[in-house]
């Protein structure tokens, strides 16, 4: 084993040894989470991949409430956690504000939670994330938890934004179409948005596809080919 590594890249030792401390992290995290005091078991792993802080703390969340059987109500909690914040803006300014300290923050959510009557599970959750001082993140958790569990409910989440409000006649149309992009025993989740800087047309996000069909867009296009030296 040890002349076989001798002779693989450096990048690719330093990309395992990454992965490994990656594995490692969130078992550590996935155990901080879990309501149980027995050895916790392997990580169960979610049905797409996420990144960045918020992804790992979502994925580590997913894992210990999977084990648990508690996905749909650790995502129940969580979407009302994030209603309370969107609805507050003194909760918010509190959570991004740097003077105020990791504990008093931890104490302000964890005071919400209790009166939510949420989950062990969330409550964990906010715990690690007050004492790692990630607490601005949460809103970032609750978003990311939810696109993994719209995978693990088959869900394909799609976002369309237009110019102005779709008529029903449209709507269902766009619905029509959106769906022939779907795989068997897939469900189509379709989020709608307005920003009249589009002018006209729709932009488009199903999956990893990205359509842009704004009037915005084609008169950027034309401006830039006029802009062009003959």
């Amino acid at each position: 084993m040890r002349e076989l590594l001798t002779y693989l890249p450096s990048s690719l030792l330093l990309s395992r040894a990454a992965m490994m401390a990656m594995s490692n992290s969130l078992s550590l995290l996935v155990r901080g989470l879990s309501t149980s005091a027995a050895r916790p078991a392997a990580m169960v792993k979610a049905p797409i991949q996420v990144f960045g802080v918020a992804g790992r703390y979502a994925t580590a969340l997913y894992s210990a409430a999977s084990k648990e059987k508690k996905l749909d109500a650790v995502e129940k909690d969580l979407n009302a956690l994030q209603g309370v914040i969107d609805g507050n803006t003194n909760l918010q300014d509190l959570l991004k504000n740097p003077i105020i300290t990791r504990a008093e923050k931890k104490s302000v959510v964890l005071d919400v939670l209790k009166e939510q009557k949420a989950s062990p599970l969330v409550t964990n959750l906010v715990d690690l994330l007050g004492d790692n001082n990630r607490l601005g993140v949460v809103s970032g958790v609750a978003k990311t938890f939810s696109d993994i569990m719209s995978a693990h409910r088959g869900e394909v989440i799609c976002e369309v934004t237009t110019a102005k409000a779709l008529d029903a006649g449209t709507m269902k149309s766009l619905q029509d179409a959106l769906k022939m992009f779907l795989k068997k025993g897939e469900t189509l989740k379709l989020n709608t948005k307005v920003d009249p800087a589009l002018i006209g047309g729709m932009v488009v996000n199903v999956g990893d596809r990205f359509v842009d069909m704004s009037t915005a867009s084609k008169i950027n296009r034309m401006a830039a080919l006029i802009r062009q030296p003959l």
